[in-house]
C-alpha cells in the first residue's frame, strides 16, 4: 500500500485533479495484487455508488442550493444583524451569526463563506474593515456550517463509518454553537483593538426581535424539523434529504414566492455539478478504501498508536494533528473518504465514541479550507475581498486559535459531543 500512497502522493503534486490521482493509484494496488481479478475495480466503482444511504448527499445540496434562492438569506441576515447590531465589529458579529444560522440551510463552507464575502464584504470595507480582516472571518466563521445539521462532511462521514447520521447531525450542534461563542469573542478582542465600533448603542428590543424571527422561522425550522424525523423513525437519512428539496421548493414557491422557474434550473444545475464532483470522488475512493481493508492497515495503525500512548485524549489529539496538516494539501472530502474506513476501528477500539471522533475530525479537516497551500474556501474569499493570502494570514490568526481552544475541549469534554445524541437518540 505504500507504493500506491507514493504515487498518488506524486500524482497530487504534478497537479492531476485529485479525482483521477485517487483513481489511477487505487487501480495500481490491484495491479501489483495478483490475487486480486482485474474485474474487481470496476466493480467497486460502480457498486460504490449503489448506496441508499448516499441519496441524501444530492437531496441535502439540491435543498441548501433551492433554499438560497428562496429569500432566506436575506432574512436571516435580517436577524443576525438585529441579534449582533450592539457588539464591537458588528459586520464581522453578524457574519458568525449568519454563518450559525445558515448552517442549517447551506451545510457547505465553501458556498457560505463565497456568499457572504459577496453580500457583506463590500460593506466591511466601506466601514473600515481591512479586507484581510473581513476575509478572516467570513471564511473561519463559514466553518460552522460544516458542524451545524445538515452538514455534507457528517453525511459522508456516517455512511462510510456506518454511523447513525442522525446522532452526528445532533452531535454537531453543540460544536457549532460553541465555534459561534468562540469567534465572536475573537471578533470582540481584535475589534476593539482595531477600533471597530457597534452600530447600536444597546441591544435590540424584544420588540425589534420577534418580528425579524419570525420571518426567518423556516430556515431555522429546518434542521429541527430533520432531527425530529430521524429520532422517531419518520424519515431515513435519504428520505430527509428528499424532503428538505421538498420542503425549500414549498417556501419558496407558497410561503416566500421567491422561487422562480428560473432560480429553479440554477439551483438544479449548480447542484448537478457539485454532485458529480462528489460521487466522482466516492466511487474511485473505493478502490482505496479496498487496498486500506486488505492490507490491514486499520490494524496495523492501532498497534503503532497504542504504543505511543494509553490515553485515547493523547492518541485523539495526535490523529487531530495528523488530519490538520493533511488538510493544508488535500480537500476536507477526499479526507473523510480515504481515511474514515481506517481510523473508525482505530478509535472504536481505544475506546473513542465514533460519533464524539466523526464530529470533530470533520470540523479538524474542514480547517484546511482556510489554510495555504491549497485552501479553496481561502482563495475564494480572497479573491472576492480581493486581498492577498498575506493580508489574510496576517488576521487570522486570533480566529485560528479559538477554532483550536474549541476542537481541544471537545477532545477532552466528549460529553460536549455526544451529550444531545445520547438525550435524543437514547
Amino acid at each position: 500500500m505504500l507504493e500506491v500512497i507514493i504515487i498518488f502522493a506524486i500524482f497530487l503534486m504534478m497537479g492531476m485533479p485529485v479525482a483521477f490521482a485517487i483513481g489511477i493509484s487505487g487501480f495500481f494496488f490491484f495491479m501489483q495484487e495478483p490475487a486480486l481479478p482485474y474485474t474487481m475495480p470496476v466493480q467497486l466503482v460502480l457498486s460504490e455508488t449503489q448506496s441508499f444511504t448516499l441519496l441524501a448527499i444530492p437531496m441535502f445540496m439540491l435543498a441548501g442550493n433551492l433554499l438560497n434562492n428562496t429569500g432566506i438569506t436575506t432574512r436571516l441576515l435580517d436577524l443576525a444583524s438585529v441579534l449582533a447590531g450592539h457588539l464591537y465589529g458588528t459586520l464581522a458579529q453578524v457574519t458568525v451569526v449568519l454563518s450559525t444560522l445558515m448552517g442549517g440551510v447551506s451545510g457547505s463552507a465553501i458556498a457560505d463563506s463565497s456568499m457572504q464575502a459577496r453580500i457583506l464584504g463590500p460593506d466591511m470595507t466601506k466601514q473600515g474593515y481591512k479586507k484581510g480582516y473581513s476575509a478572516a472571518i467570513i471564511g473561519f466563521s463559514a466553518l460552522i456550517c460544516i458542524a451545524v445539521p445538515p452538514g455534507i462532511g457528517l453525511v459522508l462521514y456516517g455512511n462510510i463509518g456506518e454511523i447513525s447520521i442522525g446522532r452526528l447531525f445532533t452531535g454537531g450542534i453543540v460544536p457549532g454553537l460553541m465555534m459561534m461563542a468562540f469567534l465572536m469573542a475573537a471578533v470582540t478582542i481584535t475589534a476593539r483593538k482595531k477600533g471597530y465600533t457597534p452600530e447600536r448603542e444597546k441591544m435590540a428590543s424584544i420588540d425589534e426581535i420577534i418580528p425579524t424571527f419570525i420571518k426567518s422561522i423556516w430556515a431555522l425550522l429546518f434542521p429541527v424539523i430533520l432531527i425530529v424525523g430521524l429520532r422517531f423513525g419518520l424519515m431515513t437519512p435519504s428520505e430527509a434529504g428528499s424532503f428538505a428539496a421538498v420542503y425549500a421548493i414549498a417556501i419558496g414557491v407558497f410561503i416566500y414566492r421567491e422561487l422562480s422557474w428560473q432560480r429553479f434550473i440554477d439551483s438544479v444545475r449548480d447542484t448537478i455539478g457539485d454532485v458529480g464532483m462528489i460521487i466522482f470522488l466516492i466511487s474511485l475512493s473505493s478502490l482505496f478504501s479496498y487496498g486500506i481493508v486488505w492490507d490491514r492497515i486499520p490494524v496495523i495503525l492501532t498497534n503503532f498508536l497504542l504504543n505511543i500512548s494509553d490515553s485515547p485524549q493523547i492518541i485523539f489529539l495526535i490523529i487531530l494533528t495528523f488530519l490538520f496538516f493533511l488538510g493544508m494539501f488535500i480537500d476536507s472530502t477526499v479526507i473523510i473518504l480515504l481515511l474514515t474506513s481506517i481510523l473508525v476501528p482505530v478509535i472504536t477500539r481505544i475506546g473513542i465514541d465514533p460519533v464524539h471522533f466523526g464530529v470533530v475530525m470533520v470540523i479538524t479537516c474542514a480547517m484546511g479550507l482556510l489554510t495555504p497551500p491549497v485552501g479553496v474556501a481561502m482563495y475564494s474569499v480572497c479573491s472576492v475581498m480581493e486581498c492577498s493570502v498575506g493580508e489574510y494570514m496576517k488576521e487570522s490568526y486570533p480566529f485560528l486559535l479559538a477554532l483550536f481552544a474549541v476542537i481541544i475541549l471537545l477532545v477532552f469534554f466528549p460529553q460536549l459531543v455526544i451529550f444531545l445524541p445520547n438525550l435524543i437518540f437514547n
